[in-house]
């Protein structure tokens, strides 16, 4: 992002509701174009994030800038962006044309150019020849595209999404994930979304910013958010993850030994943490593997304590000595499936487990 201009600045920006800080100290560019993504669980702050840009919500302290230029004192109205709600928010009166054409109207855009540009945004979202139609004659899916639709009519330089999808199906929902991404890439156009989905923000976004308690935790690729978190929070809600706790005991190379609390010692990335400290590995459980006989390798010995047969993949609960459990997901197919009460060896590669100290 460092060669793209930035559309989106917010400056240690913060929200309160008299003692409660909704959101804290938050600071985070967006590059033009960019797709950004708010998660978080619910009263993490990432509505009221959004809404302090959308100028629906003022900033108890801090600066919001759009294109270079301090906007947290204008009136949502001036700032050159829109918002896509949940529920859509569309005129049921209204023709799908005619709600699209609705902001363009309230701002005396000329007919001529409100029917281009109305008809320039149907065909973005694929809505050529339902401009008769009213939203009660529409799929879910439609009258998600004609809020979208109605938004890009307006041309803004940011658009806001807050939970678009939600109230669709999963099907539904998983193939409108693919039309805004589509969308985002045709028209160039600024995105930040907001959902709680860890898979929705893995599928769709250049950047996710994770959010807890008011404050953005960890900011980065899809594969930076999932394949290195910095802390225990942002492992334990981006997917699934085992949290193993243990005491570094070496530290060469960027890989530490972790002297784990069952006793064995096991090595991940060292992510800064030094020798003797207490600390979490945190390990996917498609990263680990069954060691072979004969195999040398380090290794977590354990029971099957569970197999569950999942189509694509077979999840085994593994029982360790001190009674904790972790959890494998191996490809279905790839080797033989392992039965309950069996012994394994749990092993991985270093580079794909973390050492998390907060």
């Amino acid at each position: 992002m460092s060669n793209v201009p930035v559309s989106i600045e917010l400056r240690h920006v913060a929200r309160h509701y008299g003692h409660v800080a909704a959101v804290n100290d938050v600071s985070l560019s967006v590059g033009r174009g960019e797709f950004l993504t708010l998660l978080g669980p619910s009263g993490c702050g990432k509505t009221t994030t959004l809404r302090l840009i959308a100028g629906f919500e003022t900033p108890s302290s801090g600066e919001v800038l759009i294109e270079g230029r301090a906007v947290q004192h204008l009136p949502a109205y001036k700032r050159p962006v829109n918002t896509v709600f949940q529920n859509y928010a569309l005129f049921p009166h209204m023709t799908v044309h005619d709600n699209v054409a609705f902001g363009l109207r309230m701002k005396r855009v000329p007919s001529d150019e409100r029917r281009r540009r109305v008809s320039e945004a149907l065909s973005m979202v694929r809505l050529e020849g339902m401009e008769r139609r009213k939203p009660a004659q529409l799929s879910g899916g439609q009258q998600q595209r004609v809020a979208l639709a109605r938004a890009l009519a307006n041309r803004p330089s940011v658009l806001l999404l807050d939970e678009p999808l939600g109230a669709l199906d999963l099907k539904l929902r998983r193939a409108m994930q693919i039309e805004l991404r589509t969308l985002n890439r045709e028209v160039g156009i600024t995105f930040i979304y907001v959902t709680h989905d860890q898979e929705e923000a893995l599928a769709m976004s250049d950047r996710i910013a994770v959010m807890s308690q008011g404050s953005v935790l960890q900011i980065g690729r899809a594969e930076e958010i999932y394949e290195r978190p910095t802390s225990r929070f942002v492992a334990d809600f981006i997917g699934e993850t085992n949290l193993i706790a243990g005491r570094v005991v070496s530290v060469a190379d960027g890989v530490a030994g972790v002297h784990l609390h069952g006793g064995q010692v096991m090595q991940a990335q060292a992510g800064g943490a030094g020798r003797e400290a207490e600390v979490t590995v945190a390990v996917r459980p498609e990263r680990i593997r069954f060691a072979g006989p004969g195999e040398t390798t380090e290794g977590l010995e354990g029971i099957i304590a569970e197999a569950v047969y999942l189509g694509a993949a077979i999840q085994y609960v593994v029982q360790l000595p001190d009674g904790s459990s972790v959890t494998v997901r191996r490809p279905a197919g790839d080797e033989a499936p392992r039965a309950a009460g069996a012994a394994v060896r749990l092993t991985w590669d270093p580079r794909a487990a973390t050492v998390l100290t907060s």
